[in-house]
């Protein structure tokens, strides 16, 4: 395929997904705007962690088909799971990952047969100009889902808790902070920290500040707005 004819691949969704009876299927309502398909319980873990993440630009499913030639010589088509748009730190570019969701045990037991299509997404996806990844548990069932699955239970929250004006201005005027500073340049006593952690979990879960999702979330995790993080 030539340089030319892959700068006309429109991103879209190229095949719809039906019930299954070999995993579970449905779909995800990313950022509470578009409903996005998935094939398996590893696929909706995949599209929870990643939501979180504010680089995301945008997840679409089933983006691509791209033609490969078996081992047996004949001709097939193979569509990734997922095209992934991600916005550089300094918001000036955005790349593009195609992404295959496998669970290890059988991309492990598979991969020689799988090879011919995974070789095929790879050149696809670099003569675009994007790069291709396999997730399998180890990149998406990690501390960090973990951390947001603990945090979602925050924004059902009817109203914010208290102490949020406060924990946020002070993150405003001072930057980045462990919990355990915040809360002693807050005036916190000992004995009273249940309601304030409540707080900043909600502020973590509506994305008002920010930390390293990847680490424990404990008192020394370090916490900041998005404006100064």
């Amino acid at each position: 395929m030539s340089g030319n004819s892959c700068d006309k691949v429109q991103v879209r969704q190229v095949r719809k997904i039906g019930p299954t009876r070999r995993s579970v299927s449905g779909s995800y309502q990313f950022r509470g705007k578009e409903a996005i398909q998935y094939e398996s319980t590893l696929e909706r873990d995949f599209l929870i962690r990643h939501e979180f993440f504010p680089n995301i630009v945008s997840i679409t499913p089933q983006p691509a088909e791209i033609p490969f030639i078996g081992d047996n010589g004949r001709p097939y088509t193979y569509t990734p799971d997922f095209l992934m748009s991600l916005r550089h730190l300094n918001g000036e570019a955005t790349q593009h990952v195609l992404v295959e969701v496998k669970p290890r045990d059988l991309w492990v037991e598979n991969w020689r047969a799988w090879s011919s299509k995974w070789k095929a997404a790879r050149r696809f996806a670099r003569n675009q100009g994007w790069l291709f990844k396999i997730y399998d548990e180890s990149r998406i069932r990690d501390r960090a889902l973990e951390n947001i699955k603990f945090l979602d239970r925050y924004q059902r929250f009817a109203q914010a808790p208290g102490h949020t004006d406060t924990l946020l201005h002070a993150l405003y005027q001072i930057g980045p902070l462990s919990r355990d500073a915040l809360f002693a340049h807050c005036g916190v006593i000992a004995g009273d920290e249940r309601p304030w952690a409540v707080a900043i979990w909600y502020l973590l879960a509506m994305r008002k500040i920010d930390c390293d999702i990847t680490q424990q979330l404990d008192g020394e995790t370090v916490l900041w707005t998005l404006q100064n993080g």
